[in-house]
């Protein structure tokens, strides 16, 4: 299982790159192999202020769809159209090519709500 020693981690199984004051955000290697094959992709509109906690987005694989998380409150500034035209590549790459959508966010406290790699490997 990857699990890059360079993000933050949600219980939900969401991956955050922190950049300043900007979250890219994805699921999970453990997430995208629980999904199985992503077949569909909806993403948050640029724009739109999305929660922390709250769904953002959805993955649809073959057999269920599921509600993916805001790890942190903000912006959407971008979405990765990429994984709408391919959503395999979800599975291939879920940490870099496969991410799903970049926020700014509003409350830096919010990130000490994610966890390490650390913590996030002893939860799965």
């Amino acid at each position: 299982m990857n699990i890059p020693q360079d993000l933050k981690y949600t219980k939900t199984h969401e991956w955050v790159k922190i950049d300043g004051n900007k979250a890219k955000i994805g699921i999970t290697d453990f997430a995208q192999h629980e999904i199985t094959d992503v077949v569909h992709v909806e993403l948050p509109e640029i724009g739109k202020q999305v929660k922390k906690a709250q769904p953002a987005a959805v993955v649809e694989s073959v057999k269920s769809a599921f509600d993916i998380y805001s790890p942190l409150s903000g912006k959407v500034l971008e979405v990765n159209d990429s994984v709408l035209e391919n959503p395999e590549v979800i599975n291939q790459s879920p940490y870099e090519n496969g991410y799903l959508f970049v926020i700014e966010f509003m409350d830096e406290k919010e990130i000490a709500d994610l966890l390490e790699a650390d913590s996030y490997k002893n939860l799965i």
